[in-house]
């Protein structure tokens, strides 16, 4: 790994070399992981390959850790150059959530807790940030974007982006993050992955990772809807996802070996995948967990 301390430029705990390679670890181990009805090692899936995801990592990892910018500046930036090296949504969410964590890691107050800084960061975000996140949300063209009464991202915004994202909070779980310190991470994601890796650690490193990741993104999917599908679909379909997400999730955590359900998962994953069913905003919280968890 890069150095991972103090550089004669940087006082952050962290230089923006190691952050970049811990970024695209932990958007390289999301897609090791069996994610049933995302992109992953074992499936492509709704019109996106595996391939635009590892290059939406590469071409990202030093944009968004660069210094000396802004949360929006790192948003925008990260969003334009996903849109120019492969012309897709690879990619909004991760970015989304992986920004505000990235720039309280380069914060230079080593005496306060990366929450801490993370606190100081959220609430330092400014109207500047809120409309260039906008535009990327615009340049990105997420499905089932729609219109809002609120705080539209296709009008002029006067708020800052912790406003904006507080005022979303109720449709959309990656502004909620924003909004609630990403209490799912920290309260929840940290400790379910740390499970998953304790209970299978006696499978060979990679795979009991790749495997504590899938254990992750159930347990998100399984513990509330997950508002990419209901952007998409609706609430009563999200419910549906959610319920059977339970149901393999118990499964999942009985198995001694979770290799055992790999052929369940995968024919979830078609089910899912043909009925055009993505657990986006589960994803992109597994993503900023892994991210997470090599900065607490």
């Amino acid at each position: 790994m890069s150095e991972k301390y103090v550089s004669e430029k940087y006082t952050s705990k962290y230089t923006p070399n190691y952050l970049a390679e811990v970024y695209k670890n932990a958007c390289m181990a999301e897609l090791q992981a069996l994610k049933p009805g995302n992109v992953h090692v074992f499936a492509d899936g709704h019109g996106m390959t595996i391939y635009d995801f590892i290059q939406s990592a590469d071409i990202t990892a030093n944009v968004i850790t660069q210094p000396n910018l802004s949360v929006g500046e790192r948003i925008f930036n990260a969003v334009a150059a996903t849109q120019k090296a492969v012309g897709l949504n690879t990619n909004l969410g991760l970015i989304l959530l992986c920004a505000p964590l990235i720039h309280a890691a380069l914060q230079d107050n080593a005496n306060n807790t990366f929450q801490q800084n993370l606190h100081f960061t959220l609430n330092q975000l400014s109207v500047s940030d809120a409309q260039l996140t906008a535009q990327a949300i615009v340049l990105a063209n997420p499905a089932g974007l729609g219109d809002s009464s609120v705080h539209d991202v296709n009008h002029p915004l006067n708020v800052t982006l912790l406003e904006m994202m507080r005022s979303a909070q109720h449709k959309d779980r990656i502004a909620w993050q924003f909004a609630n310190e990403f209490s799912d991470i920290f309260e929840f994601g940290l400790a379910c992955f740390n499970k998953a890796l304790i209970k299978w650690q006696d499978i060979s490193k990679s795979q009991h990772q790749a495997w504590a990741t899938t254990a992750l993104y159930l347990g998100f999917m399984a513990r509330q809807s997950d508002t990419h599908i209901i952007r998409k679909h609706g609430q009563a379909l999200a419910s549906s996802v959610m319920h059977e997400a339970r149901a393999i999730e118990t499964a999942y955590w009985a198995a001694d070996n979770p290799k055992l359900m790999q052929k369940q998962l995968l024919a979830w994953d078609a089910a899912l995948k043909v009925r055009n069913i993505n657990p986006g905003s589960s994803a992109d919280l597994t993503v900023a967990c892994l991210l997470a968890a090599y900065l607490v």
